[in-house]
């Protein structure tokens, strides 16, 4: 016995010697619920899908701008073929024979009998 349980038995009659117990502590180690591979795994995937998003709007992007771009050439194309119709036209109407003569009248030349016919320019 030791000597603190004699002094109690001294003390108190009644008393009566108990085992002391031990009390073990055990550390419990939780088991994460994602391990080490799954968090990579995760996180590659992660990655890669984030990618493939910006790969997608910046391609989206691009072919918007490049469509953009089209349109305004076209619209710059057709405005251009419009004036050039026009121009043409009036081209065509300032060379009609019977307003060349008339504006040959008026300034003294005198057309004899002749018949006038429109020049064709000859490409070599």
């Amino acid at each position: 016995m030791s000597e603190n349980q004699a002094r109690k038995w001294q003390a108190d009659p009644q008393y009566t010697p108990q085992k002391e117990s031990k009390t073990v502590v055990r550390k419990v180690k939780k088991t994460p619920w994602i391990t080490k591979g799954e968090k990579v795994i995760y996180s590659v995937t992660g990655a890669a899908i984030l990618a493939f998003g910006i790969g997608v709007v910046s391609y989206a992007s691009g072919t918007d701008t490049l469509n953009r771009e089209m349109q305004q050439l076209e619209d710059s194309i057709n405005s251009q073929v419009i004036i050039n119709e026009n121009l043409n036209f009036e081209r065509e109407e300032l060379s009609r024979p019977e307003r060349i003569i008339e504006i040959a009248e008026k300034n003294g030349l005198k057309i004899q009998n002749s018949e006038v016919k429109q020049a064709e320019t000859v490409n070599n």
